[in-house]
């Protein structure tokens, strides 16, 4: 399982990544999720222009195994989705990492987020239960 350090991570296995003196942040699935997932064939992407709010649903996505949802790690607006993914949803499944799913700007609350060894700490007592 691969936790990229120069990221950001939730309980609920979303990434983060803050940027621009923490203005926007790129948001994606962890290596976590996808695996736990199985093959991603589905992706709902969100309109580019509606805002997010921390701990709210984003979008979801489906998987052979099931329906999940996706849930912001910090409020803001939505600037731009991956478009890729609407016709390569597996691209999650291959390198989550770089498979973004939205990015967001106007960055207000986040959620308690997780550095790279606290979210493999966590995984590790989801995994062990």
């Amino acid at each position: 399982m691969r936790i990229p350090q120069d990221l950001q991570y939730t309980k609920s296995h979303e990434w983060v990544k803050l940027y621009d003196e923490g203005t926007k942040a790129k948001v994606g699935i962890t290596d976590f999720a996808q695996n736990q997932m199985g093959d991603i064939v589905f992706i709902t992407l969100p309109e580019v222009g509606n805002s997010v709010t921390a701990e709210e649903t984003l979008t979801d996505f489906e998987s052979v195994k099931a329906v999940s949802d996706i849930y912001s790690p910090v409020s803001g607006d939505i600037c731009a989705v991956n478009e890729e993914l609407a016709d390569a949803p597996e691209l999650l499944n291959t390198d989550p990492y770089a498979a973004w799913i939205v990015e967001l700007e106007n960055i207000g609350d986040t959620v308690e987020l997780l550095s790279a060894d606290a979210y493999e700490a966590y995984c590790k007592e989801q995994e062990e239960a």
